[in-house]
């Protein structure tokens, strides 16, 4: 899979390309969404951002990890996304204060909810049946 080719329009493009250049187009959504004034509903912007942080990080982790299936590498990525959302429970003075700065906030949040753990699971698994059907196997999540 490390070597596997998705072919669109006669372009040739690895799978860790593909997950690299769609990872950074979806933090720069991430951004926009959260700190452009859009006018848009706030529990949109609040949980369109989680659920497009679980679609990073099952990205990089794809670009990382090329060749685990994705119903495995969603299980891995379900449970860092939901370790990072329980480590909010956490507090030491030196955690809070990180997670006051707008890096501390966007990587790791600021307050623990439960909702945040469903949209990180229904972001990764519908991310995973992306990453199947766009891959061509297509298969594996059966």
């Amino acid at each position: 899979m490390a070597l596997e080719r998705i072919s669109r329009n006669g372009t040739q493009l690895s799978r860790i390309s593909v997950c690299l250049g769609l990872s950074v187009a979806t933090v720069i959504t991430g951004l926009v969404l959260r700190l452009v004034p859009l006018g848009i509903p706030y529990s949109i912007t609040k949980y369109g951002g989680s659920a497009l942080w679980a679609v990073m990080v099952y990205l990089l982790m794809a670009a990382g990890m090329p060749r685990v299936r994705p119903a495995h590498l969603a299980a891995v990525v379900v449970a860092f996304a939901w370790a990072v959302e329980l480590s909010r429970l956490f507090h030491s003075p030196g955690m809070d204060a990180f997670r006051l700065t707008l890096a501390g906030a966007l990587l790791l949040g600021r307050v623990f909810s439960w909702w945040h753990l469903l949209i990180y699971g229904l972001a990764i698994g519908l991310t995973a049946i992306a990453d199947d059907v766009m891959s061509g196997r297509g298969r594996s999540l059966k």
